[in-house]
């Protein structure tokens, strides 16, 4: 082989090793190039649901806070009108043993005998105490009401709060 046939094969084998470089460079570009795509398109869609979630989230937790105050609301708003009740009949009560107190007093001043007096005296600190308990019972009835009728709606959003976050996927 002369030195002219050498170096044209030697060319032509430098010609082939470099196209088959060139070849598996440009296949490592190509498969790179569509890992990055991938790997891209993957954090776009993942950011896109961390996105939706977070959303989701803080809108559940808007609703969730809103209901809380409206059910505070609810609450305060028994509990005004159930104060006003009370207030109602404490001055009704008021009233009443104010007038059986002049009742009395006159029945005092006409007494023709000290047992006339001792009797409307009696009688007087009996009524009295009949519609002291009376009035007890009628007050702790609507105590009692006040306080179941205001705190339900604070406890059916605390039941809805615990119902919420122990099944979170609702």
């Amino acid at each position: 082989m002369t030195q002219k046939a050498k170096a044209a094969s030697s060319a032509k084998q430098s010609g082939d090793a470099f196209a088959a470089g060139q070849k598996t460079v440009e296949q490592v570009v190509k498969a790179s190039t569509q890992g990055y795509e991938q790997a891209m398109e993957m954090t776009k869609d993942q950011a896109e649901k961390t996105s939706a979630a977070v959303l989701r989230g803080y809108d559940d937790y808007a609703a969730f806070n809103k209901e809380s105050v409206d059910a505070f609301v609810k609450a305060g708003t028994v509990w005004s009108k159930g104060f006003e009740d009370m207030g109602k009949l404490f001055f009704a009560f008021a009233q009443n043993s104010s007038q059986q107190s002049v009742e009395a007093s006159k029945s005092f001043m006409g007494a023709k005998s000290v047992t006339d007096i001792v009797d409307a005296q009696s009688a007087f600190a009996k009524t009295s105490f009949d519609n002291m308990v009376a009035e007890s019972t009628k007050i702790s009835e609507l105590t009692m009401s006040i306080a179941n009728e205001a705190s339900a709606p604070v406890q059916a959003q605390m039941n809805a709060a615990a119902e919420k976050f122990a099944n979170p996927a609702l």
